[in-house]
């Protein structure tokens, strides 16, 4: 399990939307084989039952750095070798968490996972093609992002999924942003919750009446606008 190359080496895995069920087989024998396996907690929660007898090295926003700078230690040092998971697939919303252990070794093995976009899309039957992608999912700048989907919306020739930004840019404010944009209160969307877990909720509706909501929506959430028929 350990590496006499002088290369330093990690290998991040996507650990899907939740299901562990939905981890690829090349992941779980990642992690399998791992001497170190880091991630934030909720994460590590999925895999757990794929560790064999590697050190958990659990993360959280304030300390993230201090952790990956612990574990590539280990690396540099022991010759352990070291996957960090992440959440969903790697192409959607891990841009940070992949820069931070880019900068800290040598080569980066990425195994792509499945997301909560891909499982979106399954659950209302609307196809890649047919499909925009906006994300929330940093920590500044979202203007753009924003503005990108007021943009498509206005368009109307696609669907859109966005990801919002977890407790400060959540379904029913950015429902309720987007409307003095002007875009149709009419448009038809859906909001997902937990995808993939046993709790898992979906509600449909107008723009309009998702901007009325008033309970909390769960941070794991995912809205996709449908594009409007055209017949």
């Amino acid at each position: 399990m350990t590496s006499s190359n002088k290369e330093t080496r990690a290998t991040i895995v996507a650990v899907g939307p939740g299901d562990n069920g939905f981890l690829t087989l090349k992941g779980k024998q990642a992690i399998e084989d791992a001497d170190l396996v880091a991630g934030f907690e909720t994460v590590l929660n999925v895999i757990r039952p794929f560790v064999k007898g590697a050190e958990l090295c659990s993360m959280a926003y304030r300390n993230q750095e201090e952790v990956l700078d612990y574990a590539v230690d280990k690396v540099i040092n022991e010759g352990k070798s070291l996957v960090v998971c992440a959440w969903g697939d790697l192409n959607v919303s891990a841009k940070e968490l992949l820069d931070r252990v880019r900068k800290r070794v040598d080569h980066v093995e990425l195994v792509p996972g499945i997301s909560s976009v891909q499982i979106a899309m399954s659950r209302t039957g609307i196809s890649l093609e047919h499909t925009v992608f906006v994300t929330l999912h940093v920590r500044a700048g979202t203007e753009n992002a924003l503005d990108e989907l007021i943009h498509y919306l206005k368009d109307g020739r696609r669907n859109i999924i966005l990801l919002p930004r977890p407790y400060d840019l959540m379904p029913a404010g950015i429902a309720t942003g987007i409307l003095s944009k002007g875009v149709s209160a009419d448009r038809q969307m859906t909001v997902f919750q937990r995808l993939t877990y046993n709790d898992e909720q979906s509600w449909s509706g107008t723009i309009k009446e998702c901007s009325e909501i008033t309970t909390e929506f769960s941070d794991l959430s995912l809205m996709v606008f449908h594009q409007p028929d055209t017949n």
